[in-house]
This record gives C-alpha cells, structure tokens and sequence, in this order.
C-alpha cells in the first residue's frame, strides 16, 4: 500500500485555521461560522508609465512581478486617452497580479516577515488606510525590498500597491483579521 503524501499547507492558512479563527469569534461574537472573515484575495498593481516610450519596461516590470507574486501579471491597459501625460486608450500602463489560495499566503508571510522590515526607515504601516467594508491597501514606494529581486539587475526602482481583499463588513473586523496575520501597523 501506498502511503499518502502529506499536502504543504502555508504557515500562515494553519494560523488563521487553528488560531485566528476562534480568536475572531470570540471578539466579535459571531453566531455562525461563516460570518468569520477571512482573507479572499492580495491585489498586486505596479504602474509603468513610461512604458509608453519603452516597451523594455514593461518587459522588465513583468519579469520582477512573476519572481514576486509566483505568478505571470496581466498587462493593463489606459482606459482613457490624457495628453497632459501622454497616453492614449489601450496603451500599456502597467502590470497587476491577483494571488489567491496558498499563493497569497505565502505572499502574505513574505511581505510581513520579510519585506516590510527591509523597508528604509519603516515605523508601521498606517492602520487608516481601510475602504470602510473592510479592504486594506497599501504602497511601498521601493519594490526591492523583496528578497527575489537581485538589486544589481534592476533598471529602474518601482513603487507597487498592494491591496487586501477581506470578507469582513468594517474596518475594525478587518484590523483584528490583519493584527492575526501580524501587521505592522503603528500604534
């Protein structure tokens, strides 16, 4: 008989599985499972807006978001022409990755344990950045600070958002959901 092999699950789903989850509902006192929030998604969005002179840009600014995200970005496009800026409608702008599932706790280990700490004068990130239904977003103005990027290699240095997608319906229900997976945010 063969023995079954044991799946990975990411250090950070065992967390809010065991841990997170009995903590949420014990502070905010759902009746039902399900009302828990969990983490549905990460949005990664990294503009490149020169890529409008220099395709080698947006060569270059996919290859750095694959080694980031684990996965191929999508390319988007302007939406509307603006002269002021020189961008016309359907011209490449940037790239954005969607993680979902282990990847995007994977990312979310990365980003807390690693990343955020190698950011240049980092006191915390700004717990008022919340939508108000319960998504948290966030700017890093270097994306160096991700180990997967060799900084002798890169061109040009790029900010990238990144945003949090809960199931949480207010901004203190997503803190605490975040506050479990160790954010740093400020006091």
């Amino acid at each position: 008989m063969a023995k079954a092999e044991k799946t990975y699950t990411p250090r950070f789903k065992e967390r809010y599985e065991t841990e997170l989850r009995k903590k949420l509902k014990e502070t905010h006192g759902y009746a039902n499972d399900m009302e828990i929030p969990s983490l549905e998604k990460i949005v990664l969005n990294m503009g490149v807006g020169e890529a409008s002179q220099n395709k080698n840009l947006l060569k270059a600014a996919t290859e750095e978001m694959t080694l980031i995200a684990g996965q191929k970005p999508v390319v988007t496009v302007a939406s509307k022409s603006n002269a002021s800026f020189k961008i016309r409608e359907g011209m490449p702008i940037g790239v954005k990755v969607t993680l979902r599932g282990a990847r995007m706790y994977e990312f979310l280990d990365r980003l807390v344990t690693i990343a955020l700490p190698r950011v240049r004068d980092f006191r915390g990130i700004n717990p008022k950045s919340f939508d108000g239904r319960g998504n948290y977003a966030l700017g890093i103005t270097e994306h160096i600070v991700f180990p997967e990027i060799e900084y002798d290699k890169v061109e040009k240095i790029r900010g990238m958002d990144i945003v949090f997608c809960t199931t949480a319906k207010t901004n203190e229900e997503a803190k605490t959901l975040l506050d479990g997976f160790d954010m740093p945010f400020k006091k």
